[in-house]
């Protein structure tokens, strides 16, 4: 017998005709696009909610062929530059409508590997990938047959075609040593980071020019490589306090270089900001709030984060084509360590 008070399904056809829109306009409200009018958007959610319609999203993931998943994999989140970072993506991308798998990879090719594949097999959308200092050769590889959209952010990789969000860390480092020139140092140590990083290669490349443009001699053994952690900053330093002649003033990698740095500075009884100035790079919630505070070049991670999400949904709407680069611009904050 036939149940007469069963209830018919409503569809979002159902939906458009109540709202006075297409089908296609409710579909991309339901999926949170951000093209949308916000009075036509107002409408249709109006009707969703008098209506009592249910959005199944599986049924049109398997429609779409598309699953609204994105990856985001970072280095470390514990380091407040990426955590600054993720703020921003994912804020971003909840904006468009995804949904963020992250994954970490503390700095290691083979963890860094490992995610890639992880994230392709639940099949994500999209790939915004903070790559880790040293990548993989088959890394290179998978990436660059990727079916799916990708976004590189904060560190480069040779040879790969993706799109890029960052910061000029060239101009970063450059604005950082003129400083300290300026002050009349003559002696500046570039302390932290991973050589083979194309972050600390373009760090290196405006240190090199700063050093140029105020006719300084450079000096290879004040110019120290480590892991870019505050542990780093303290073998560093304790490698150039070991030097003939250490100098006047330390340009770091990073602030978390910086703090390392400082920490045993401050052990060896020499004064920061008196004896010796430093400045950081990337200008961390901490950095302000250290003691002296910091000077340090802010690289605006939170925005480099949103700039990065914009690429991807960009690259997976299918609104943008070739590729896409966006480097913002640095600031140098003066504090108390090299006023």
């Amino acid at each position: 017998m036939k149940n007469t008070n069963s209830k018919k399904r409503v569809t979002l056809k159902d939906v458009a005709e109540h709202a006075g829109v297409s089908t296609t306009t409710a579909s991309l409200v339901v999926r949170n696009n951000p093209r949308i009018p916000q009075a036509t958007r107002e409408r249709v959610l109006n009707s969703i909610e008098e209506l009592g319609y249910i959005y199944d999203r599986v049924a049109a993931n398997m429609r779409s062929q598309s699953s609204n998943l994105v990856g985001v994999i970072v280095t470390n989140i514990a380091n407040k530059f990426i955590s600054e970072f993720l703020i921003g993506a994912q804020n971003k991308l909840e904006e468009f409508g995804y949904t963020v798998l992250l994954g970490t990879t503390s700095d290691n090719a083979t963890k860094q590997q490992n995610l890639i594949s992880t994230m392709v097999e639940h099949r994500i959308d999209g790939l915004i990938l903070n790559p880790s200092s040293i990548s993989l050769e088959k890394t290179v590889k998978q990436l660059n047959n990727l079916k799916i959209p990708l976004v590189l952010a904060n560190r480069e990789l040779y040879n790969i075609s993706a799109d890029y969000a960052g910061i000029d860390y060239e101009e970063g480092a450059y604005l950082a040593v003129t400083h300290l020139a300026k002050k009349g140092h003559q002696r500046i140590a570039f302390l932290g980071g991973v050589k083979e990083s194309s972050t600390w290669t373009k760090r290196m490349d405006g240190y090199r020019k700063a050093f140029k443009d105020h006719n300084l001699e450079l000096e290879e053994s004040i110019i120290i490589a480590s892991d870019p952690t505050s542990e780093g900053g303290e073998e560093a330093a304790r490698v150039l306090l070991n030097s003939p002649k250490p100098p006047s003033a330390i340009f770091c990698f990073s602030d978390l270089i910086a703090f390392g740095v400082m920490k045993v500075l401050t052990k060896e009884g020499i004064v920061v900001g008196r004896d010796v100035d430093v400045v950081g790079f990337d200008n961390i919630p901490d950095a302000e709030n250290y003691h002296p505070p910091l000077t340090t070049v802010s690289s605006f991670p939170r925005s480099i984060g949103i700039q990065a999400a914009k690429l991807l949904h960009s690259k997976i709407i299918g609104e943008s084509e070739g590729l896409q680069r966006m480097i913002l611009k640095p600031e140098l904050v003066i504090r108390d360590t090299s006023k």
